[in-house]
């Protein structure tokens, strides 16, 4: 994905971003897990299992209105916030945080030095290309890094355990969808399985009304 392309949709989520009631929809007619409310709250719960992991300088991709990056910089830990949308970079500055306003697979600071990558709130989908976007993080962490991934509950994720397509956010007011964009969702098996082609591997995981895997970059 070239850098016109992440900025050609980063609308897409600004109608969520206002904090408007919206649902994710595919263009399939499927329903798509998208915790939108949680986006604008502080971070908390199921979060701690994330942020624990992030002992070192991370990099939270799509970090929206910056709730983990605020809770990063609360516990002294260095980190970065990337993320395509004007409006979340507004609003993850509003809360301290550093912020770069920049397409994810565009060039970064610090590309394979991170200790840490994160995908949070369903990011593993950005750009309807999961295994791109793995080892988009595998290049960015150093060896032995991770790569902290939230993925669909058993009861969202698809059949397959992966979905793949175009997707919009619509207005639950009944104002018209927003633009289309490609996304994913997956399972924790699909994400496993594809970790492996992007030369990541499992080493722990968390199953609770959230679901996380941790990805480690093998050393040389």
């Amino acid at each position: 994905m070239n850098v016109a392309v992440g900025l050609a949709h980063a609308e897409a989520f600004d109608l969520a971003l206002t904090g408007a009631p919206a649902l994710l929809v595919g263009d399939d007619g499927r329903m798509l897990p998208a915790a939108i409310t949680r986006w604008h709250a502080p971070a908390d719960g199921e979060d701690g299992w994330l942020v624990d992991r992030c002992t070192g300088p991370t990099v939270d991709l799509g970090c929206g209105p910056g709730r983990l990056v605020a809770e990063l910089m609360g516990r002294g830990v260095p980190v970065l916030g990337v993320d395509c949308s004007r409006r979340a970079v507004r609003e993850c500055h509003s809360r301290g945080g550093p912020v770069l306003h920049r397409d994810i697979f565009a060039r970064l600071p610090d590309e394979g030095r991170w200790h840490h990558a994160l995908l949070a709130d369903g990011n593993i989908g950005i750009g309807g290309d999961p295994l791109l976007l793995l080892k988009r993080c595998a290049a960015l962490v150093r060896p032995g890094g991770t790569v902290l991934v939230e993925t669909a509950s058993e009861t969202d994720a698809p059949g397959s355990g992966l979905w793949r397509g175009a997707a919009r956010l619509h207005d639950t007011d009944g104002d018209p969808p927003g633009p289309c964009f490609p996304w994913a969702v997956l399972g924790l098996g699909a994400l496993v399985v594809l970790a492996g082609h992007a030369d990541l591997q499992a080493r722990d995981w968390h199953r609770g009304e959230r679901c996380f895997v941790e990805l480690c970059r093998a050393a040389p």
